[in-house]
């Protein structure tokens, strides 16, 4: 039997996923959640596979209540969770009886959390992604009174002594503070910025109110093209780091188009990737060189972590009889572009 979620302080919501990856070969940014550290760890938590729909929370104060019973969990920016009035630990399981209201309020600490349900809920998919996309007017935004479906209600289950925490799993906590440290790689057009390039690891960078996630801005010492040749438009990833004028550097993020025809001085690597969509305006953020080779070996002990997260919580739920909680089970039927 399904049940559904009412929101009723939407704040700044959108349902998502990890993202269109067939949408750039269609011209189309791959959006997705812009912490995707903490988006896993939201799904695995709640039982879910790694791309189940999930609520990503900017900035705003949010809650909802519940027809059903309900297993979530909420990672990424410290904020406080409440249940039914009570409050309960983010990165852990959490469970939620129809009827209850569920809360996050005060996000600090970085910009962005997330909350999973488990069963996730019932939204439309383009491409095969539940992913916002404002280019093509794509994607679920929370207003107040909207109804998600959730087909996979779970009985509730309490600690039957003194309440105490029922988990206790070891997950990174990963939290941002007002002084971000980014990991980047060379970009393709290192050599044309001369010796100005070490500017961009010897200078601090203040996070634009005007950043998105498009790309996020900063303000600080530029480095500065010696090169005067004319760059055609060409595909760039997901974290380049761009000069576009005097004023500002440009970090595309996950929402950023397919082609640009600035130079790349650097790349900000996956992790730091999720470190910038925790940077709010004014935080200070410092940039440091690594190597494709030590990008991905931190990438892979990332993902690690994650995967001993997903045994650990697939041994707690499976104890607790609560569906496939090896998070592989069939995500929720919808339509597709």
């Amino acid at each position: 039997m399904s049940g559904q979620i009412l929101v009723q302080q939407p704040g700044n919501t959108v349902v998502t996923d990890l993202g269109r990856f067939r949408g750039p070969r269609f011209g189309l940014p791959v959006n997705g959640a812009l912490d995707q550290y903490s988006a896993r760890a939201a799904n695995i938590l709640a039982g879910n596979g790694d791309n189940a729909p999930l609520l990503e929370l900017t900035a705003l104060d949010f809650r909802m209540t519940t027809t059903a019973d309900l297993l979530i969990s909420v990672t990424g920016a410290t904020a406080v969770l409440t249940v039914g009035g009570r409050a309960y630990p983010q990165w852990e399981p959490v469970s939620v009886a129809a009827g209850e209201t569920v809360a996050v309020r005060g996000i600090n600490g970085g910009l962005r959390a997330y909350l999973a349900i488990h069963g996730s809920v019932e939204v439309p998919r383009l491409l095969g992604s539940c992913a916002p996309d404002s280019v093509v007017g794509f994607g679920v935004r929370l207003t107040e009174g909207t109804v998600l479906t959730v087909p996979r209600p779970v009985p509730p289950f309490r600690q039957p002594y003194f309440d105490m925490p029922l988990f206790r799993l070891a997950v990174e906590r990963r939290s941002a503070g007002h002084e971000v440290l980014v990991d980047v790689t060379d970009g393709p057009d290192l050599a044309e910025f001369g010796e100005s390039a070490s500017l961009l690891f010897s200078s601090e960078y203040t996070v634009s109110p005007r950043s998105n996630h498009i790309g996020l801005r900063l303000g600080g010492s530029l480095p500065e093209r010696v090169s005067s040749r004319e760059l055609l438009s060409r595909g760039v990833p997901v974290g380049a780091i761009e000069v576009p004028s005097r004023e500002e550097l440009l970090v595309l993020h996950r929402g950023r188009g397919v082609t640009a025809g600035y130079p790349v001085l650097a790349v900000a690597t996956s992790l730091g990737l999720d470190v910038l969509a925790q940077a709010r305006p004014g935080d200070r953020i410092r940039f440091r060189p690594t190597s494709v080779a030590e990008a991905t070996s931190a990438y892979r002990r990332s993902m690690l972590q994650l995967e001993n997260l997903r045994q650990s919580v697939t041994t707690v739920l499976g104890l607790l009889g609560i569906g496939d909680s090896a998070g592989r089970q069939a995500l929720p039927t919808a339509a597709c572009g």
